[in-house]
């Protein structure tokens, strides 16, 4: 039974850890969002092309669990670079129904092109911080990444 005196939340709600990153988060990715339209990319397409860029021939699947979307959305994405001509599958080497993904030429290029306005975003998102705030904020998240990963 509820009060009608109980907050659903505590008063620190917005104080919170989390809530800050999901805020930073919010702001960095609409900015990148914004800077990548004028490429007819989206956010979404360079983590792609940038993980496979790290890691090529990764599976749908896998990159499903790195980006943590569905495959459906994955599969989706992959069509639409594929028909770019940015990514194209090649034929696993020991499973024949699955497929590996690569970066063309011009997934390289189209990469390229995108990173250059990312690191421009991270240098506008950082410059108050400067480089040691910048690299403090870096070990600190990374930090929280891997605690929360552990729970």
């Amino acid at each position: 039974m509820r009060h009608d005196d109980e907050e659903p939340v505590g008063a620190d709600a917005l104080d919170r850890v989390s809530w800050a990153l999901r805020q930073a988060d919010w702001a960095v990715q609409g900015l990148k969002e914004q800077r990548l339209r004028s490429l007819g990319m989206a956010a979404a397409h360079y983590a792609l092309l940038i993980c496979i860029h790290f890691d090529p021939g990764l599976t749908g699947a896998e990159l499903a669990r790195r980006l943590n979307v569905t495959p459906q959305a994955v599969a989706s994405l992959v069509a639409r670079l594929e028909g770019r001509g940015q990514l194209e599958r090649r034929p696993h080497p020991r499973h024949r129904h699955v497929q590996e993904l690569h970066l063309t030429d011009a997934g390289r290029e189209a990469l390229r092109e995108a990173d250059a306005l990312v690191v421009e975003v991270e240098r506008q998102a950082t410059e108050k911080l400067g480089p040691e705030g910048t690299a403090l904020l870096t070990a600190l998240l990374r930090q929280v990444t891997e605690a929360a990963r552990e729970a």
